[in-house]
């Protein structure tokens, strides 16, 4: 006699069965009770997370492009004119790009 081995078992089945029927009698909570319970627990105020910037200004010194750099037509870094390898389009490329 040939055996099914992707039919399920029969206690697995059952066990299936019966939680699928606890799920369905489990009360779902209604959009009001939702809303209630997040207003109750929104503790959000007043709470600071470690490490995080509040109320700090981030301060970036920008350096203007030196007369020996220039920027990679390909992947627009900044790079010293040493690193310049050829012209394209005439926007020089870098030797990284030029390699890959």
């Amino acid at each position: 006699m040939a055996q099914d081995y992707d039919e399920a078992r029969p206690d697995v089945a059952e066990a299936s069965e019966r939680t699928l029927k606890d799920v369905r009698k489990m009360d779902a909570p209604t959009a009001r009770s939702v809303h209630a319970d997040l207003e109750e627990t929104d503790l959000s105020d007043g709470i600071e997370l470690p490490g995080a910037i509040v109320l700090d200004e981030l301060v970036v010194e920008i350096i203007p492009q030196a007369s020996d750099e220039f920027v990679c037509g390909e992947c627009f870094t900044v790079r010293h004119r040493s690193q310049a390898a050829r012209t394209l389009g005439g926007a020089p490329i870098c030797r990284d790009c030029v390699d890959v």
